[in-house]
């Protein structure tokens, strides 16, 4: 074999062994940041059930990303902690995004992962026959996840439709999962707003009585007159300049875990998750999953009715956000992120 014959023969070979390495997910440049820290408020909660999904399916490792995951008592908290730069991004409710842009801080969504906020308003069945709506509130304990957060600005919200503030009621943060639960059962609050399962285990239990629901695109309409993007992720406007590949790296894996969910079975979501979340009953969570799975986003992008209705919601009961132009509408969301991933994500 002459010189020229062996080193064509090593370069077949050379090239059969790269066509037999496992190819990555998709091909994109080198991520900038590969290890980072996400914030979320609740994770059990189904509101954040594509990033369960995403870490528990290895979706963000399908695209290169190691993804820290910090859960905090409350969206609130978690905004807190990337305003405070502890973490680099959070899945969070999309209306911090407008409250950070009306206070020169510039925030962006980067994918919607929920289309309805699926906040639900209840209260305690013993008290029902005289708390029929949010006008008879006045006076009395609303449970939420944190003050702040997105289930407290929905019964706000709500009250400010018939005419009440805040002020006219006492709000407290139960958390998520089992100790918003234990609050209703103890007595401890008269009203909660708050996510499935923790709902959906109240409704089976005989709790609470339903009020208000926007777990479908009616009771969303109905209390907010438009659809009305709930949980998304988003970063530090500086951070996507700075980390574009990461960024992306982090909506493709969000993106896949929301094409999962609209093929899986509510039972098959209900696998995927850590079994704690099911609160100690499986078949109540999957029913809870039934319920919910038509809120989840199906393109990843937000629709613009939708976020001027978060806009209006968000200047009616708040004081700073009065003078604020609907200009902040478009720097709350960059869709380019969640557009390139359904061309990536098959």
């Amino acid at each position: 074999m002459t010189t020229m014959d062996r080193r064509q023969m090593l370069s077949l070979m050379g090239a059969g062994a790269s066509l037999a390495l496992p190819m990555p997910a998709f091909a994109q440049g080198a991520l900038e940041k590969p290890k980072v820290t996400l914030g979320v408020g609740g994770k059990s909660l189904l509101y954040y059930l594509p990033l369960t999904v995403a870490e528990r399916k290895g979706f963000f490792k399908d695209f290169g990303l190691d993804m820290e995951i910090n859960d905090f008592a409350g969206g609130a908290r978690s905004l807190q902690s990337l305003v405070g730069g502890s973490v680099d991004m959070v899945t969070g409710a999309y209306e911090h995004t407008l409250r950070m842009q009306a206070k020169g801080q510039d925030i962006r969504s980067t994918i919607e992962l929920l289309r309805f906020p699926t906040i639900v308003v209840a209260v305690r069945k013993a008290i029902a026959d005289k708390v029929k709506s949010a006008a008879d509130f006045k006076g009395l304990k609303i449970g939420v996840t944190a003050p702040g957060s997105s289930t407290y600005i929905t019964v706000v919200h709500a009250m400010s439709k018939v005419g009440l503030k805040a002020t006219d009621a006492s709000f407290i943060g139960v958390g998520g999962g089992a100790s918003a639960v234990a609050a209703m059962k103890r007595g401890e609050i008269d009203v909660i707003s708050h996510l499935d399962p923790v709902i959906a285990k109240l409704e089976t239990d005989g709790d609470v009585v339903t009020l208000i629901d926007t777990r479908t695109e009616a009771g969303t309409r109905a209390l907010f007159g438009a659809s009305n993007p709930a949980a998304c992720l988003y970063l530090r406007q500086d951070f996507i300049e700075k980390n574009p590949n990461t960024t992306q790296a982090a909506v493709n894996g969000l993106y896949k875990a929301l094409r999962w969910i609209d093929k899986a079975s509510p039972a098959e979501v209900a696998d995927a998750v850590p079994e704690q979340y099911h609160l100690g009953d499986k078949a109540l969570y999957i029913k809870a999953v039934q319920a919910s799975k038509d809120a989840y986003s199906k393109t990843g992008v937000m629709a613009q009715d939708g976020m001027k209705s978060v806009f209006d919601m968000l200047k009616a009961l708040d004081k700073e956000m009065e003078s604020v132009s609907a200009d902040i509408i478009g720097k709350s969301f960059e869709p380019r992120f969640a557009q390139k991933a359904a061309s990536i994500v098959t």
